[in-house]
C-alpha cells in the first residue's frame, strides 16, 4: 500500500517530535553521578510555568494513572471523606483510586459530555457538611474531550473546605493554561505521553507549600508513591529515590526547549486554534460533536456520528488511510470517535485528518463530502493568520 506512513490521533500516545527522539538518545548516563542533578534540575524548573507552580515540578517513572495514584495515595488516610468530580473514564478512575486507598469517596456525578459547574460542586459539598479531606477534579475529562471549569471548583473548594483541591491535568497541560496559586490547586498531575510529546513512562507532579505540609502528615502506607522520598531527594541531591527514565528526562529537556521557543502563551493559541479548526470542520460534515463549543477541550474532540457509526468510521480511517483515532469509553464505547490534536500538532495535521474523514463519510454514507471540512477549517485558519 502507498500510505505507509502511520497518522496518529489519538489523545495519548500522540507523535514525538525527531528532536526529542534525537534527545533521548544521548548516551547514558549515572543516575547517581554528577550529570543527573543537573539535567533533572533544569528540567523540574523549566516545567515550572507550564504546570503554573511555584514549586519545582517533581518526576515520577511511571504512567498518568501512576501519577493519579501518587496524588492520592499521598494526602488520604483511611477512612478520610474525599470529593471526586465524576464526568466521564477519568473521574471514574481517580474514584476508584480514591477508594482502594480507603477514602470515603463521595461521587459528584456529572452528565457525561457536559462540564461540572461551580454552583454544582457549591451544593455538593453543602448538602455532604462533612469535613472534606480532598476534592478531586479532572481538568480534561479524556474520555469525553470536556473541559472542567478548574479556576472557580478551585474557588469554590477553598471557600467551602479546609481541603486540598487536587487536579489531574494528564491529557490537556502542556497545551493549557495553570495557575496553581491563582487558581487554589494544592496538586497538579500528568502525564509525559499528551500535550507534553513525549513517550509514555514519566508521571509529574507538582504541589504547594500547603499539600507539601499535609503529605508529611498523611500517615496512609506508601512506598514507590511516596511524595516526602521525593522531596528529600530533591531538596538534598536534586535526584530521584529510584532510578528515574533518564532518557525521557534528556527528551524532556527537549520539549522546554520547544515550548519555549514557541512561547507558552503561543502554545495555548495554537491548541485553541486546533480545537476550532477540529470542531467546524467535524460540523461542516454535518456530524454532532458530543460537548458544547464552551465546554470542549483545547486537546481532544469527541464525535458523536448518528447510528452508532463511530467504529465502522475508525475501521475505514485505520485500514483503508492509516489514521488512528481513539473510540469511545466505559458508556460511551462505541457511540464516539475522539480525534487527539495536542502537543506536536499544527494547522496542517487537522487539515490531514479532515480529509480523510470526508474521504470516509463520502464512503460510508455514500454523501459528495469531499472538501466541506476542510475547506472549513481553512477558513478559521485563515482567521488567525
Amino acid at each position: 500500500m502507498f500510505l505507509d506512513k502511520e497518522y496518529l490521533f489519538t489523545p495519548g500516545p500522540t507523535p514525538i517530535p525527531d528532536r526529542v527522539k534525537i534527545a533521548m538518545n544521548q548516551p547514558m548516563i549515572g543516575h547517581r553521578g554528577a550529570a543527573f542533578p543537573v539535567l533533572l534540575e533544569d528540567v523540574a524548573t523549566r516545567l515550572q510555568p507550564v504546570f503554573g507552580s511555584d514549586n519545582p515540578v517533581l518526576i515520577i517513572s511511571g504512567s498518568g494513572t501512576g501519577a493519579l495514584e501518587t496524588a492520592a495515595v499521598n494526602v488520604i488516610d483511611p477512612g478520610d471523606d474525599v470529593i471526586v468530580i465524576v464526568g466521564g473514564a477519568f473521574g471514574d478512575r481517580f474514584a476508584k483510586i480514591c477508594e482502594a486507598h480507603g477514602a470515603n469517596v463521595h461521587r459528584l456525578e456529572v452528565e457525561w459530555g457536559t462540564a461540572c459547574q461551580p454552583e454544582e460542586l457549591e451544593d455538593f459539598i453543602k448538602s455532604i457538611n462533612l469535613n472534606i479531606k480532598a476534592v478531586f477534579a479532572t481538568y480534561c475529562e479524556t474520555s469525553t474531550s470536556i473541559i472542567h471549569p478548574i479556576k472557580q471548583l478551585g474557588e469554590v473548594t477553598k471557600r467551602l473546605t479546609d481541603g486540598l483541591f487536587i487536579v489531574d491535568g494528564v491529557s490537556c497541560i502542556g497545551g493549557v493554561p495553570a495557575d496553581m496559586a491563582g487558581w487554589n490547586i494544592d496538586i497538579l498531575v500528568s502525564g509525559s505521553q499528551k500535550a507534553l510529546m513525549l513517550p509514555p513512562g514519566l508521571a509529574f507532579a507538582a504541589v504547594s507549600d500547603h499539600a507539601k505540609d499535609v503529605i508529611r502528615k498523611t500517615k496512609n502506607t506508601r512506598f514507590y508513591f511516596d511524595l516526602n522520598r521525593y522531596f528529600d531527594n530533591y531538596d538534598q541531591k536534586k535526584s530521584t529515590p529510584f532510578t528515574p527514565a533518564i532518557s525521557l528526562i534528556y527528551g524532556a529537556r527537549e520539549v522546554c526547549e520547544m515550548i519555549e521557543e514557541e512561547g507558552f502563551e503561543n502554545v495555548i493559541k495554537r491548541h485553541e486554534l486546533l480545537k476550532t479548526m477540529t470542531r467546524e470542520g467535524v460540523k461542516a460534515l454535518g456530524l454532532p460533536l458530543l460537548t458544547s463549543d464552551e465546554a470542549a477541550s483545547p486537546t481532544v474532540t469527541a464525535v458523536m456520528p448518528k447510528g452508532d457509526k463511530a467504529n465502522a468510521i475508525k475501521k475505514v480511517m485505520k485500514d483503508k488511510l492509516n489514521i488512528s483515532l481513539a473510540g469511545g469509553q466505559g458508556k460511551l464505547s462505541g457511540k464516539i470517535f475522539r480525534i487527539g490534536h495536542m502537543g506536536y500538532c499544527n494547522p496542517y495535521d487537522v487539515l490531514t485528518v479532515l480529509t480523510a474523514l470526508e474521504m470516509t463519510i463520502k464512503e460510508i454514507e455514500n454523501k459528495d463530502v469531499l472538501g466541506l471540512a476542510t475547506r472549513r477549517a481553512q477558513e478559521v485558519w485563515a482567521e488567525h493568520v
